[in-house]
């Protein structure tokens, strides 16, 4: 599975935080940080805004590193994905990843 693949399946090339970073994007990050301040209800500014990728070495962003439930579950479990992890198909934790992202359990299953 590729490196960018996250622990839930989403693809971590596609995602603003990570493009903002690699191409030193400012106007990006502050996009970003206000979609991602709507959607959580959070307090997120566009220098929270910064991850090379979940998996990969690096900088994360806050979110990533320290609140993401799925992300702490499959480090604790060591699996390289939730794909590696018997649970799945029954996963709530995951299903609020992949019931709007169906490619995201695509790329759990091997698509990725």
């Amino acid at each position: 599975m590729r490196e960018m693949i996250a622990y839930c399946g989403l693809d971590c090339e596609k995602c603003g935080a990570y493009l903002a970073t690699i191409h030193d994007d400012q106007a990006l990050r502050e996009k970003t940080a206000k979609l991602w301040a709507e959607l959580n209800n959070a307090p997120i500014l566009p220098e929270h805004i910064n991850c090379r990728g979940c998996r990969a070495a690096g900088v994360k962003t806050v979110f990533c590193e320290q609140l993401c439930e799925i992300r702490q579950c499959a480090l604790k479990k060591g699996v390289t994905t939730c794909g590696g992890c018997p649970d799945l198909e029954e996963c709530q934790t995951l299903r609020m990843i992949t019931a709007d992202r169906p490619d995201a359990l695509e790329n759990l299953k091997g698509g990725g």
